[in-house]
């Protein structure tokens, strides 16, 4: 594929990196002649000086022909009209790195639709919800979410006779706006279908709405065991999305943060994380604060070493579980030795959100459930596909195919049988492998 970079900083060396060591196509472009001159010597890619935000620069790369452009500079600003020229002037796909949350933010205005961008990706809420997916337990997880967080996909874990049990799914009363997507019954894993029926034991994955899990939870009785307390060392970005994430399933959350008025910020944005002025790294406020006797510990402080010292002091103090963000991927060869159970490099969180981008044609995103045979796939609706053409109890989908949610401009919903897709529409469907290309063929022109 023909891939442009913008921006040769840490993130943007290390994706040009792993791209060209998977044999694409790259071009970067950066406004300093010495990153552009060390990208020349050390990497296969074609590295240009200029400015990413200007178009006879963006000309120069080749953006034209590109298949996909990555705006990966520092500046939020840059980066969003960067992404916005190149899909204007030719690139297919394009994708911007944003770090402050009002350009996610759907509440106050939707800068991605606005500037015609395919995706805004913030590192640190990438990295929050890789700490998230570690946390979780089965029972409440939010494996992954779609559609700017639209659409969620929580596991459960059937642990009791009931309903459950006694009906098959066509059976249970589910909402039209909740879709069981996937069972795994043991070394198992398939697609859900109306006449399967749950057995204690089993492993399931539910798609819906934010605001419509809440019944499913009732059905399955979670929730009740996630009451575990989790101390997080840094309110940055990445400590916010965290809490935020842990605290609406019931996790029992604190966050240690140095700055005062950060700390300010974090108390009016979190509902039940208790937030504590207090420099995490020393040693006595990790003592005062009972460390020691937490389920798990997360340094999330935006310093790699004191991430380090953290996990360690922490592992010390006897928390069951330790958890550190590092930027250098080479320091998580050492991080098992120092008594962390698990390293997340932010750098290599966004570099596996980019390869599930790497697609051609009506594929904007493809991404592998736990298992390995099922695929989750983001496809766009082309006018004139056989898609279009029948409701979709009469779309001829595979058997082993599903759809589980529809986007529709800004709105994202779980589609009924009788439901119509329009042109311009983007579906989001789980499918095994050996049937993927008969599926896709339904939705290309």
């Amino acid at each position: 594929m023909n891939i442009v970079i913008l921006g040769a900083g840490r993130v943007g060396f290390s994706i040009a990196d792993l791209l060209c060591r998977i044999e694409h196509s790259v071009t970067v472009v950066d406004t300093d002649h010495e990153k552009v001159a060390r990208i020349n010597e050390e990497l296969d890619v074609r590295a240009i000086v200029g400015s990413a935000s200007q178009s006879s620069v963006l000309f120069q790369a080749g953006i034209s022909s590109a298949n996909i452009c990555l705006a990966m500079t520092g500046k939020d600003e840059v980066n969003i009209v960067a992404a916005s020229l190149a899909k204007s002037m030719g690139a297919h796909r394009s994708v911007a790195r944003v770090y402050a949350p009002v350009f996610r933010d759907l509440s106050t205005f939707d800068y991605q639709r606005h500037f015609g961008i395919d995706r805004m990706l913030s590192l640190e809420h990438l990295t929050a919800m890789e700490l998230a997916r570690s946390i979780r337990e089965p029972g409440s997880v939010v494996v992954e979410q779609f559609a700017r967080g639209g659409l969620e996909v929580q596991e459960f874990i059937v642990g009791q006779e009931g309903k459950i049990t006694r009906c098959k799914i066509r059976d249970l009363g589910l909402s039209a706006k909740v879709r069981i997507g996937t069972i795994q019954r043991e070394n198992r894993m398939w697609i859900a279908s109306a006449d399967d029926q749950l057995q204690i034991g089993d492993r399931v994955t539910v798609f819906s709405r934010p605001e419509d899990i809440k019944p499913v939870k009732t059905l399955f009785k979670a929730g009740s065991a996630n009451a575990k307390r989790v101390v997080i060392v840094g309110g940055g970005e990445t400590g916010l999305h965290l809490a935020r994430t842990l605290e609406r399933e019931g996790f029992k959350v604190m966050i240690m943060e140095r700055d005062a008025d950060r700390c300010h910020v974090l108390a009016n944005m979190l509902e039940s994380t208790s937030v504590i002025h207090a420099i995490g790294t020393d040693p006595e406020n990790l003592e005062e604060q009972r460390v020691g006797h937490t389920d798990i510990f997360v340094a999330c402080t935006g310093d790699d070493e004191d991430n380090l010292m953290l996990g360690v002091k922490a592992s010390d103090l006897g928390a069951k579980q330790v958890m550190s963000v590092i930027g250098r991927p080479d320091y998580a060869s050492v991080t098992s030795r120092l008594g962390i159970d698990l390293a997340v490099s932010s750098r290599d969180v966004m570099a596996r959100q980019i390869l599930s981008y790497l697609n051609e044609g009506i594929v904007i995103s493809r991404a592998k459930m736990k298992g390995g045979l099922i695929n989750v796939i983001e496809v766009d609706v082309l006018p004139g596909s056989p898609a279009t053409e029948a409701t979709l109890v009469d779309l001829g989908l595979p058997e082993r195919c599903l759809i589980v949610a529809v986007i529709q401009l800004d709105y994202v919903r779980v589609p009924g049988a009788n439901d119509r897709l329009r042109p311009g529409d983007t579906v989001i469907l789980i499918v095994e492998d050996d049937v993927v290309e008969i599926a896709l063929d339904l939705f290309s022109a």
